[in-house]
């Protein structure tokens, strides 16, 4: 498998993990904020979406027609990063792969050298490769599919990949609540030595 194909291939997995995260949610689960911030599951794949159509459209000349959430008639700097009570689970998962046909087009019809131009980054540091590009959209998306994997437990529990994921533990409910028990007392041990530590 050459660079190209190896770099493609851990972006298809990426995004792939981050849209399965809202599997068998509801309208609700999938668009409500679940931090402080409003960091929500659907937000963050039409952020990784818009974000993709821009890096890999845009930036290389190809644009993909379909308007950014930012650009649209009203649209806010932040509007990629949650879905309005209009947009469904649907819609969005339609940006996605969208977004992704357009990408895959662009890696596929490009060598790793081809040069583009990020005009939102600082001068200077605008010239950029596809090489350097894939890398950049492989960490941001399994950036936010770490993100996702921690909402996605907090909302039901699920953890992993998928279902039967094998490199999660096959505890039970109760295997679990011992386990983060271990983690929790570990936590308060190291906490008395900060106290201790504190002039």
């Amino acid at each position: 498998m050459d660079e190209k194909t190896t770099l493609h291939d851990y972006l298809r997995q990426a995004r792939a993990g981050l849209a399965g995260k809202i599997d068998g949610l509801g309208e609700y689960d999938a668009h409500r904020p679940l931090t402080p911030t409003g960091t929500n599951l659907l937000g963050l794949i039409k952020h990784v979406a818009s974000v993709q159509l821009e890096y890999l459209g845009v930036v290389f000349g190809r644009p993909s027609g379909v308007a950014a959430p930012w650009d649209l008639p009203g649209g806010l700097e932040d509007d990629d990063m949650w879905a309005r009570g209009d947009e469904t689970v649907a819609d969005v998962l339609e940006l996605h792969r969208l977004s992704a046909e357009h990408a895959d087009a662009t890696i596929e019809a490009l060598p790793l050298d081809a040069v583009g131009e990020v005009p939102w980054w600082e001068e200077g540091q605008r010239s950029v490769t596809l090489h350097r590009i894939l890398v950049h959209l492989i960490a941001e998306t399994a950036r936010h599919a770490g993100h996702a994997d921690i909402l996605r437990e907090q909302i039901d529990g699920e953890v992993g990949r998928r279902p039967g994921d094998g490199n999660i533990p096959g505890r039970t409910t109760v295997e679990w609540a011992d386990y983060r028990a271990r983690i929790e007392e570990a936590a308060v041990e190291a906490g008395r030595r900060d106290f201790r530590d504190t002039p």
